[in-house]
C-alpha cells in the first residue's frame, strides 16, 4: 500500500494532488477510510456494532485481486485474454461477486439496525450502486 511520511500541516488542495496519483483501487480505499473517519467524528460514541459493520463495509476488495482482475478485465476488452485467463478471470469474477455480496449483507444489517433504507443507508454513506460493464 503506497503510504507518506508527513512532517508538516498539509492543504486539503495537497492531499487532493496526492490522492489523483494513487492507483483506483487504492484511491477507493483511501474514500472509505476518510468516509469512516468522517462517520467516526460526527458519532464518536458510535455502538460498536455499527462501527464493526463500517469497518467491514469499507474493507474493499484486496489490492491485488483488484489489479489483477482490472487486468484481465483489460485484455477481455482487447480481444487479447488466453483460455486460461479466461477461465482465472470466471473464478476472479465469482469472488469478487462473493465479497460483493458479503458487503451488501453488512450494508443491510446496518440499515436494519438504523432503521432505515438500504438506499437511504448507502445515500447517507456516500456508497453508489456497483457500475456493471
Amino acid at each position: 500500500m503506497p503510504s507518506a511520511q508527513i512532517d508538516r500541516q498539509i492543504s486539503s488542495n495537497e492531499l487532493l494532488k496526492a490522492a489523483s496519483q494513487l492507483s483506483p483501487s487504492e484511491l477507493e480505499k483511501l474514500v472509505a477510510n476518510i468516509i469512516a473517519l468522517q462517520a467516526q467524528r460526527r458519532a464518536p460514541s458510535l455502538p460498536k456494532a455499527e462501527a464493526d459493520l463500517l469497518l467491514k463495509i469499507n474493507q474493499g476488495i484486496p489490492a491485488d485481486l483488484q489489479k489483477r482482475y482490472n487486468e484481465l478485465i483489460a485484455k477481455r476488452r482487447a480481444a487479447t485474454l488466453s483460455p486460461d485467463e479466461y477461465e482465472e478471470l470466471l473464478r476472479m469474477t465469482d469472488d469478487v461477486e462473493k465479497l460483493q455480496a458479503r458487503r451488501v449483507e453488512y450494508l443491510a444489517e446496518l440499515a436494519s439496525i438504523r432503521k432505515v433504507s438500504l438506499a437511504k443507508l448507502m445515500d447517507d454513506l456516500g456508497i453508489s450502486g456497483p457500475g456493471y460493464e
